[in-house]
């Protein structure tokens, strides 16, 4: 009998695991396939530009080629990709430049570009096709994977010299739907400009084209890559790290591979753990050595890490950004300090509030390191913690009736997503804690912008409603006073003025108060901006 069981036992590839769960990477319901599909070419174009130094122009093409069937084209001004590395970058699953990196990047996985051409084969049976101009050289290629053993398959159409650099990448893609919804392709676009004001994105939607344009004339500053923190490294991690490390003592391998590890530190932690010898080598530790290690870290003063790793996008970038896409009349725009999380992870938030522009009423903008997170709202720390603020306490009725848009961006050298299709972020207690923080600090600021509008109105309610008797009344006390109709004028005159003087100077506080949100010195107040301009 158990013979038979085993005799079934067969070993996968994550290939296979993934054709199988496609679910996992995104690819569930029509139009959210589609849109991952977009989302992981633009997210790798964005990467790949940054990574070049250049302003990004990237161009996307949705045709529908029969029901339930999409062409999608991706085109950059990156680098593009060497020949040698074509089939590794989007023909095998959990290979790429970013999953072992300590650096803030749109991807982590090494799947997202992968995966579509595995949608592309499972769905349509074509293999994705690639033009690759890089290094002085033109390439055009089929790609496709075996999965069975999670290799690529390459199949070289072309091959000559080429000026310029950039990436072209396109497929035929089954169970899709196009349609401009709120999880829709141009939706995901318009959030990617928003947290993108330095690049130029073009949508080509049939015979419609819309064109994002870059907001701001500077590049965000490359993240610096940067060597883990002591606490946020676990017993696991750091006998792999130990293992094959080229070291003669431990000691020299915790100063080397760590950052904020001194020697001084070293002293402290050998007193804080006397039975672990930091003297002997890397690859001698044991687990039991490795676990206390753990706990002495956790003994240790230590000084946080390095924040240089994790770039936001910047108040000011923000501020253009959804002034220029979303138009408001008020906006408030807030930048955290950094913070740690899990004892050991670098990460900033920024929120802004946008109230009343050309945006879906009480609508939750998300983004992570750049890349809006369309899907999995319900289950995503920012949305709840959002949802958790008392906004009537800041003169907010009903957040789903409100014209308001709330913008909030986590960046970090790892964001904690809670699934591998990337778009929620789990709930870490103290990135929970600077979400509530940043929206609350830019909800006090909504708050004085309505109280002046509420009190704007009553002001104008009341000089109306006193102007309906100016005239009678100046008539009146002229005749009472036994003068002439010039003296009405003259009473009239006077009457208007006492009025203006009480009713007439309804300021808005909420307006005069609009530049404390962080807004640079110098800049002009929001406009009536276009998003998206259709050509």
């Amino acid at each position: 009998m158990a013979e038979g069981i085993f005799s079934k036992f067969k070993e996968y590839s994550v290939a296979e695991f993934f054709k199988k769960n496609r679910q996992m990477l995104g690819f569930s319901g029509k139009v959210r396939s589609l849109t991952t599909i977009v989302h992981e070419y633009v997210t790798n174009s964005l990467d790949a530009c940054g990574e070049a130094g250049v302003f990004p122009e990237i161009e996307v093409w949705v045709d529908e080629e029969g029901e339930g069937k999409c062409r999608v084209k991706v085109r950059d001004n990156g680098p593009g990709i060497p020949k040698s590395h074509v089939g590794k970058a989007l023909g095998v699953m959990l290979a790429g430049t970013k999953f072992n990196r300590y650096v803030q990047q749109r991807g982590q996985q090494g799947i997202g570009a992968t995966g579509c051409t595995m949608y592309a084969l499972v769905t349509t049976g074509k293999p994705i096709k690639v033009l690759s101009t890089h290094a002085g050289t033109r390439l055009e290629c089929e790609v496709g994977i075996d999965f069975r053993n999670n290799k690529p398959l390459v199949n070289v159409l072309s091959e000559a010299p080429g000026e310029g650099s950039g990436l072209e990448i396109g497929g035929s893609f089954g169970e899709v739907k196009h349609e401009k919804s709120a999880y829709g392709v141009y939706e995901y676009l318009r959030r990617t400009a928003i947290a993108n004001p330095h690049a130029t994105i073009i949508f080509n939607s049939g015979p419609e084209r819309f064109v994002f344009p870059k907001s701001v004339e500077g590049l965000p500053p490359k993240p610096a890559e940067v060597k883990p923190h002591p606490l946020g490294i676990s017993a696991h991690d750091l006998i792999e790290k130990a293992r094959g490390a080229p070291y003669q003592k431990v000691s020299a391998f915790l100063q080397e591979e760590f950052v904020r590890v001194s020697l001084n530190k070293v002293k402290e932690l050998q007193e804080a753990v006397p039975e672990v010898d930091l003297g002997k080598k890397p690859a001698a530790l044991t687990w039991e050595d490795a676990e206390r290690l753990v706990a002495g870290f956790g003994k240790v003063k230590w000084i946080a890490p390095a924040t240089d790793s994790v770039v936001p996008i910047g108040t000011g970038q923000v501020e253009k950004s959804l002034n220029s896409i979303i138009g408001p009349e008020f906006m408030y725009v807030t930048q955290r300090s950094p913070k740690i999380y899990r004892g050991g992870i670098p990460f900033v938030v920024e929120a802004a509030l946008a109230y009343n522009g050309k945006g879906a009423n009480g609508e939750i903008l998300r983004f992570a390191n750049r890349a809006p997170l369309l899907f999995d709202a319900g289950g995503c720390s920012i949305t709840q913690t959002i949802k958790d603020v008392d906004w009537k306490r800041y003169g907010v009725k009903s957040l789903e009736e409100e014209p308001l848009s709330i913008f909030v961006h986590f960046a970090s050298v790892h964001v904690p997503y809670t699934s591998a299709g990337k778009q929620s972020i789990s709930d870490e207690e103290e990135v929970v804690d600077e979400i509530r923080n940043a929206v609350m600090e830019a909800a006090r600021s909504l708050q004085r912008h309505l109280s002046g509008k509420r009190r704007d109105k009553e002001l104008k309610g009341k000089r109306s409603a006193v102007l309906r008797y100016v005239e009678q009344l100046s008539k009146d006390m002229s005749e009472l006073g036994g003068g002439k109709a010039a003296d009405g004028e003259e009473v009239k005159g006077r009457l208007l003025k006492m009025v203006e003087e009480r009713y007439g100077h309804g300021k808005d506080e909420g307006q005069a108060e609009e530049g404390a949100g962080g807004r640079e010195e110098g800049e002009a107040p929001p406009g009536d901006g276009e998003g998206g301009e259709e050509e």
